[in-house]
């Protein structure tokens, strides 16, 4: 309603929300001889003059009170509304308040868990494209369409699970998978009942069924041994036509610094094993060394992951397995193609492998997995195009199809975003004008004391969006003129603006809502010329030497 709206406004525009009681005092006391109604004869100026001065006031009385501030910090304008939403009581001190509304978002948390489903899923297609390398010219000459290589799709993977919250300790998940191969095929499905029986484990029990493996009964338990150190436990029976398969798993890990993680591992049955490895991940890197003991397969791997710090969160990677089967090598990108999607592709080269491509896609909780098999052979060609052609096809397909949908989805939100805002920012540029309005006798004032001082005179101020790039020409600049509200705020020839969005302070309004805005401001001072760029939420403070306009320029 519009009393919540005035309430946020007017508390977000006057002050900053880490300001100290002293600086809300000082600056309570300027903003109300500003906008007292006594001060201006105008019947016009006075009305506006009074509602900004009522706002003023009730900004203050919910700051200068900590149990009243703390409950807008935590709930807005609605939490200290009488007839509206009701709280906890109202003179708790803040850390009670706070302690209060964190338990009552972790019960709204368990609300929403039970009705959640989670749901995973894994779609993979294996395509052999053998033809394309390895065939032999003369083997086609007499057969009809000969000429053209045979890619075939050879297997194919489907698996999704689902949760399902019973209690806020106890979990049941639902899975199921559907494999072929070379025509020949078939599916299990799983039950598994997780249960959280403390703050350092949880246990679970697992039942399943398939027309390959037969029924199958497992347990997990995972343990915190000690707030560096962990262990799981896992072990199942599988029913089948050649009798009952045990098999137990076991792993323990333990932190070794703050980014690494070292893991042993035992696993008896089918394929039993040791293993043992190291995982270290930091903000721009990812490393594992592993070396396992087992039957049929023994190895030792490493491999490496560079993080790019852009917003595409774009990863290179690579890594080595040498074994008992051989030796591979893979290589391989991911990039964040849209908000929810990642694409990523790798290139494996080994013997007896031969040249694979690997394409993922993840969507959200969905994985798309696409492993082409080109050749049982180490061809330079095959190896090449690997390389190339993904490259080439996701260069193409980012120009000609994600950045063009990209650019008008966000274009689409923006309008959306605009039409939802305009009568608020309707609202905010009529209050914005009329601060404007009443600090121009304030202003006169302040630009007199100034010059006689040879200090600080704000010239020219604009606030908005700025097109500088001249790639972007095209594109319209939208800025509003804040030279008045600036020089109001001057005091003793200084000019200071906290880290806030200043679309926030008295005079201003947003004039490009969801896009990036910047603060121009030309001024002089000991009558010399400055200039200067901030960011929409960059502090600033002026006068400033390297701000300084110089003649020859």
């Amino acid at each position: 309603d519009s009393t919540c709206c005035s309430g946020k406004v007017l508390i977000n525009r006057l002050f900053f929300k880490l300001a100290t009681q002293d600086e809300l005092k000082a600056a309570y006391r300027r903003l109300c001889m500003l906008y007292h109604p006594d001060k201006h004869r105008d019947p016009e100026l006075k009305t506006q003059a009074e509602q900004l001065f009522n706002l003023v006031h009730e900004a203050y009385e919910v700051l200068s009170d900590p149990q009243a501030r703390a409950i807008y910090d935590i709930y807005g304008k609605r939490g200290l509304d009488v007839e509206g939403w009701e709280v906890v009581e109202r003179k708790r001190t803040p850390a009670e308040i706070r302690e209060e509304y964190e338990r009552l978002q972790k019960e709204r948390e368990e609300r929403r868990l039970q009705q959640r489903t989670n749901p995973k899923g894994t779609i993979s297609v294996g395509i052999d494209a053998t033809d394309l390398f390895d065939r032999y010219e003369e083997d086609y000459e007499d057969v009809v369409g000969g000429g053209v290589p045979h890619v075939e799709i050879n297997k194919m993977h489907i698996s999704q699970s689902i949760e399902a919250p019973l209690t806020s300790k106890d979990t049941a998940v639902l899975s199921g998978s559907l494999t072929t191969h070379n025509g020949n095929g078939g599916g299990t499905i799983n039950l598994a009942l997780r249960r959280v029986t403390s703050a350092k484990g949880w246990g679970e029990i697992e039942l399943g069924a398939g027309d390959t493996h037969g029924p199958l009964f497992g347990m997990k338990i995972f343990r915190n041994l000690t707030p560096r150190c962990f262990v799981t436990a896992q072990c199942g029976l599988q029913f089948s036509s050649r009798g009952v398969r045990p098999g137990v798993t076991t792993v323990l890990a333990r932190h070794l610094d703050k980014n690494t993680m070292g893991y042993l591992q035992w696993r008896w049955g089918i394929q039993s094993s040791m293993n043992t490895s190291v995982v270290r991940d930091t903000k721009s890197t990812h490393f594992t060394f592993a070396m396992q003991l087992g039957i049929p397969h023994t190895f030792v791997m490493m491999s490496y992951q560079y993080k790019f710090q852009d917003d595409d969160q774009t990863k290179i990677k690579g890594s080595v397995k040498s074994g008992f089967f051989g030796t591979v090598v893979e290589y391989g990108a991911e990039r964040k193609i849209s908000r929810h999607s990642v694409l990523g592709a790798t290139v494996s080269v080994g013997v007896p492998q031969g040249v694979s491509l690997k394409i993922k896609l993840n969507r959200a909780s969905q994985t798309y997995f696409f492993p082409i098999h080109l050749t049982d052979q180490l061809l330079p060609s095959a190896v090449f195009y690997a390389t190339v052609g993904p490259l080439v096809f996701y260069l193409a397909i980012q120009q000609l199809v994600i950045r063009p949908y990209v650019r008008a989805q966000k274009e689409e939100d923006l309008e959306k975003q605009r039409e939802s805002s305009a009568s608020n920012i309707a609202k905010k540029k009529q209050e914005a004008e009329a601060a404007v309005l009443l600090m121009q006798e304030s202003v006169r004032r302040i630009i007199e004391a100034e010059e006689s001082r040879m200090g600080l005179i704000i010239l020219n101020a604009w606030y908005g969006k700025f097109v500088t790039d001249n790639s972007r020409k095209h594109e319209r600049a939208k800025v509003i003129d804040v030279t008045v509200p600036l020089q109001c705020l001057v005091k003793d020839s200084k000019l200071i603006l906290t880290e806030a969005i200043k679309s926030g302070l008295p005079g201003f309004y947003d004039p490009c809502v969801g896009e990036e805005k910047s603060l121009k401001v030309l001024y002089q001072f000991r009558g010399v010329m400055h200039q200067v760029l901030s960011g929409d939420t960059e502090p600033l403070r002026i006068p400033k030497q390297s701000h300084r306009i110089d003649a020859d320029t």
